[in-house]
């Protein structure tokens, strides 16, 4: 579903994404782990068409997503690390915007959004302003929106980033759940490892650009000799601090923007 073969992405003498190669599997999920700056929201960009490549390929569904960025956009969802919603708009009005852009017919997208609205557990107060809701409600509503036209890829950048741990659980019980009905790949980012191990099939971790490891949670935990996948994530990248990467917070917001545009 997601083919990445010797790709590189350079700002100027600096490579921030360095000759990875990956393969995601159909109806996998995905998760993509790495320290700040290592390169993972470079990475997203170029899958999710909103930068090009120095050099390398991806396919995304058998596609280029350089030549063909309006067809590769249909094919998935995104969910950014910051916030999205129109905060003034209901939880219904903001997933019927997004079916809208994305051309999905009026009655499927009625009855799609129910249903989505249930499951995430949201159907009682759809009819609320986003502004009202907690934190981990608008969080569950972008995801909610982002399997609205039935994408075959979703992409979540850190999608439980600052939410409680039971929150964060049922988030997860409910992603599995749509992954397993409807086949969707699910490509992730997260920097709680625990999560990552509960439910990735399998993982990559990228570290100063490179790929360093890719396995299930299990190999890697072999591989490294340790008993944990954060024990095993610390032998492969270290354990200095790192800073926050140029491609965090107004990077996102950017970029976020660009994809509204993109997309009408």
């Amino acid at each position: 579903m997601i083919r990445i073969a010797n790709l590189v992405k350079k700002y100027g003498e600096v490579s921030a994404v360095n000759d990875i190669s990956l393969d995601v599997k159909a109806g996998e999920i995905f998760a993509f782990l790495g320290p700040n700056g290592a390169g993972k929201t470079t990475t997203i960009k170029m899958l999710t068409t909103l930068l090009q490549p120095t050099s390398g390929s991806i396919e995304i569904d058998g596609l280029d997503p350089i030549a063909r960025s309006t067809e590769v956009r249909r094919r998935f969802g995104i969910v950014f690390q910051d916030p999205s919603l129109d905060q003034e708009l209901t939880a219904y009005e903001n997933m019927q915007l997004h079916g809208v852009l994305y051309g999905v017919p009026r009655a499927p997208r009625h009855q799609r959004t129910e249903q989505l609205l249930k499951i995430f557990e949201l159907w009682d107060r759809r009819d609320d302003p986003v502004k009202n809701y907690s934190g981990g409600m608008k969080r569950r509503l972008e995801i909610a929106r982002g399997f609205l036209h039935t994408p075959k890829i979703l992409f979540l950048d850190e999608p439980t980033l600052g939410l409680d741990p039971q929150t964060r659980n049922q988030l997860w019980t409910q992603v599995k759940a749509l992954n397993e009905q409807e086949g969707v790949t699910v490509f992730l980012t997260t920097h709680y490892m625990e999560e990552a191990e509960r439910v990735a099939q399998r993982i990559a971790i990228i570290d100063h650009g490179r790929i360093v490891a890719t396995g299930t949670a299990a190999e890697l935990k072999q591989q490294t000799g340790t008993d944990s996948l954060e024990q095993a994530f610390l032998t492969l990248t270290g354990t200095s601090i790192r800073a926050e990467s140029a491609t965090s917070a107004d990077a996102m917001r950017a970029m976020a923007a660009m994809w509204q545009r993109g997309r009408r």
